[in-house]
């Protein structure tokens, strides 16, 4: 899989791979690569084969004003890539030019002059453009005129009818159900972060942790305690226990949640070290304990549980 940023680039990746000339194209942010979007890559791979064309796919860099990132931009090219039905990613960045610009100035720049759409696939309600003035039967109508078709499909829904989708996981995400994030991802939800100084407390309390410093802009789980797997790296998943709130135990107040990796039977220096941090189940809420003897005893069935929990994933 190529990724480009340049529309000139974009023409130049999609020419060696297509037999025919142009190319099958979904259009979206494409935030989490959940598994509703797995079906819709699916079906573009399968029309590009079909078809002698490109698979290409044409994703968004969101504004800071959007919500919470479920993947960072790299994670969602490594996602992207990791599906295997893609020959081009085409990433946009929305500068202040681009935000100015109308749906119909959109389709004639990329889809038309740098991507040679024959066929675009997008979910059936999306929209994009100035004003989100663009629609499925906008690219419907202007599609006759420029000879590409359109395909506006609905969205997959996991077994017992929740649709897959990035809201739906920042919904499971912010009650700390990260096992039904799972479903909807296909994987444990993920964060990064770069390991920093702490105030050693773990330490002191005969559990070390990794304080992982996670950008404001992703999404993380409701404060609590979970089981997970931690990437250092050397590329090893290790089973974690994770602690992610504000420790009232040890604070009245904290201005933000910390992220704190214990992870098992690991010694080593992982400071100033990009990390990745995997929940798979939250095991209870914060809670402010009375003693320190009390929060030390909690913590070893924290780290019992987690070894049941996560040893095994």
């Amino acid at each position: 899989m190529r990724i480009v940023t340049a529309l000139d680039d974009l023409r130049e990746a999609i020419a060696p791979v297509s037999r025919a000339g142009g190319a099958v194209v979904t259009i979206g942010v494409y935030d989490g690569v959940h598994r509703g979007h797995h079906a819709v890559l699916r079906l573009v791979r399968e029309l590009a084969d079909a078809r002698g064309l490109a698979a290409v796919c044409i994703t968004f860099v969101r504004p800071d004003s959007a919500p919470r990132l479920l993947t960072t931009p790299q994670q969602k090219l490594e996602l992207l890539a990791a599906t295997g039905y893609l020959d081009v990613v085409h990433v946009l960045r929305f500068d202040e030019a681009r935000s100015r610009e109308t749906a119909e100035d959109f389709v004639q720049e990329v889809l038309v002059d740098a991507a040679n759409a024959r066929v675009i696939v997008v979910g059936a309600d999306f929209h994009f453009g100035r004003a989100r003035g663009g629609s499925v039967d906008m690219l419907q109508r202007v599609g006759r005129e420029y000879g590409f078709e359109v395909l506006g499909v609905g969205l997959e829904a996991a077994p017992g009818g929740t649709v897959y989708s990035s809201t739906n996981t920042r919904a499971r995400l912010a009650e700390g159900d990260v096992v039904g994030a799972a479903r909807m991802l296909g994987r444990p939800h993920e964060v990064r972060g770069i390991v920093q100084q702490g105030d050693q407390r773990g330490r002191e309390l005969g559990f070390p942790t990794a304080n992982v410093a996670v950008p404001a802009r992703c999404m993380l789980p409701a404060d609590g305690i979970y089981a997970g797997s931690f990437v250092a790296q050397d590329g090893v998943e290790r089973v974690t226990a994770i602690s992610l709130g504000r420790r009232p135990t040890f604070y009245e107040h904290q201005d933000a949640s910390l992220l704190e990796a214990h992870v098992l039977d690991f010694s080593g220096d992982l400071y100033g070290q990009e990390v990745a941090v995997r929940f798979v189940e939250r095991l209870r809420g914060e809670i402010k304990f009375e003693s320190v003897d009390a929060l030390v005893a909690q913590m070893r069935r924290d780290v019992d549980d987690t070894r049941r929990i996560a040893g095994g994933h």
